[in-house]
Formats: structure tokens, sequence, C-alpha cells
């Protein structure tokens, strides 16, 4: 049984006109954890909904505006698991598509700001780079390679995929 203190968060899958992936490489290891590059964005806070949330994260982090319509909604990540989320029963995101020319990430917050997320980095990754790895770096979702590639040859799905950790 799950409780009710799941960390619900918002991430954006974006793509550049190679098919390149944006991902943030989150340093955990001064708490003993990995070195994790991830989708960004972030939690979402109370009274947002998850598309807020989103545009929120992505001004900040990266410099981008959503605008326009809604991106899809492709994958539904949930991972119960205290030790993946400390502080909580585990995580939910949602993860959205978007389409942007490549550019260099500089979103809002300082690099002070940036810092105290754990963000150390941006870089674009194919799915052939992701699929050889990055020494002991890790990536989230772990089948990141396998759920993009499928993204990208299968469009669009109709229902987010659902996935775990």
């Amino acid at each position: 049984m799950t409780s009710n203190r799941m960390r619900r968060g918002a991430r954006a899958i974006i793509l550049d006109q190679d098919d390149r992936v944006l991902l943030c490489r989150i340093d955990l290891t001064r708490d003993g954890g990995p070195v994790v590059w991830a989708a960004p964005g972030g939690g979402v806070e109370p009274g947002e909904t998850d598309l807020q949330a989103l545009a929120r994260e992505l001004e900040e982090e990266v410099g981008l505006s959503l605008g326009g319509d809604p991106p899809p909604h492709v994958w539904h990540q949930s991972v119960a698991d205290p030790q993946y989320a400390p502080g909580y029963d585990g995580v939910v995101n949602e993860y959205f598509l978007l389409r942007r020319p490549g550019f260099a990430p500089r979103g809002t917050l300082s690099d002070e700001q940036i810092a105290a997320e754990n963000i150390s980095g941006w870089r674009w990754w194919s799915v052939a780079e992701i699929a050889e790895g990055n020494g002991d770096d890790q990536f989230s979702p772990r089948d990141l390679a396998g759920v993009l590639g499928a993204l990208l040859a299968g469009g669009v799905p109709r229902e987010p995929v659902r996935m775990g950790l």
C-alpha cells in the first residue's frame, strides 16, 4: 500500500532539431548519492497544475517559455521508494514533450540557486550517447535510451507511457 506522501513533479523532454534531448546533471555525491542526468523540471507546488509547475521550472532552470498549445503528455513515472525521494514515500513525475531548436540553457535562477538545486551542468544527448552511458552516472528514468528511442520511433503515444525507476 502506498501513502499520500509522494513527491509530484513535472518534467520536459526537450528535443532539438537533431533529436537530441536536453538533460541536467544533478550531482548528489556530497550526500552520498549518484550523479543523475534528468530532464529539466521539478516539484509541483501546492495549488499548481502540472503544466503551471513545468512552465515555472523551465523559466527558472533553462530560460524556456512554454507558450502556445499545451505540450503532449508522453510519460508517467511512478516510483514507490523512500530512498529515491528523501522525505517522501516516492515520486510521481509527468513528462511533457517539447521540440525546440538547440539553445544554451540559462534560466532566471542565479548560479547559487542552481547549485542549491544540485544542478551542475547541462548537455544535449543523442539516444546512442545515452545508451553508451556516462561512466558511473545514472539516467532518469534508468531506461531513458529505450523510452526515448520508442518515442522518437513511434511518435506521441495516445496515452502517457507508464514507467518506474
